[in-house]
């Protein structure tokens, strides 16, 4: 089995990940809020056991435990995918992107963009101004195209783990 690493710029790299390190990512994915020693109670660890593994998974960059909300109703009112076409690498682009506050995650794509990123904005000016100031402008960057979220019907975190 393989998972992120911690290295920020390569997210695909892999590591080794046990059957019992994979339930317990699957218990919190279910609750981020489960207590230890019932998570240990599922996957038959105990409480220290499962505290020590899911700090491990923490450091590695494994796994985050946060709070996930619809920007909409935390007053982020613009939330946007972003197609970017870069000239050469695309590297330099890419962590330009990551840098950014408003910039949620950046994937590397294989077809009509070389690039897709979603931002977070306050409000229709702030996500002009990321994109015409702040993306558009980059070193390489050739061109964007913008789809501006209307409403946020589905954001799930449960897919398991295999």
């Amino acid at each position: 089995m393989a998972t992120r690493s911690a290295d920020p710029k390569n997210v695909n790299s892999t590591q080794p990940i046990d059957a019992v390190s994979l339930a317990i990512i699957e218990q919190l994915q279910e609750d981020g809020r489960r207590p230890y020693a019932a998570i240990g109670k599922a996957v038959g660890l105990s409480e220290a056991a499962v505290r020590q593994r899911v700090q491990k998974l923490l450091d590695q960059g494994v796994m985050q435990i946060v709070a996930v909300t619809d920007p909409l109703t935390v007053g982020f009112r613009r939330q946007a995918m972003v197609g970017v076409n870069v000239d050469g690498d695309l590297d330099p682009v890419a962590d330009a992107l990551t840098a950014m506050d408003e910039v949620e995650y950046v994937v590397v794509t294989a077809g009509s963009f070389d690039l897709l990123i979603e931002i977070v904005c306050e409000d229709d000016d702030h996500l002009l101004e990321t994109i015409n100031k702040r993306i558009r402008t980059l070193p390489g960057v050739r061109s964007t195209e913008s789809f501006v979220y209307l409403k946020l019907r589905k954001q799930t975190y449960t897919w398991g783990t295999r």
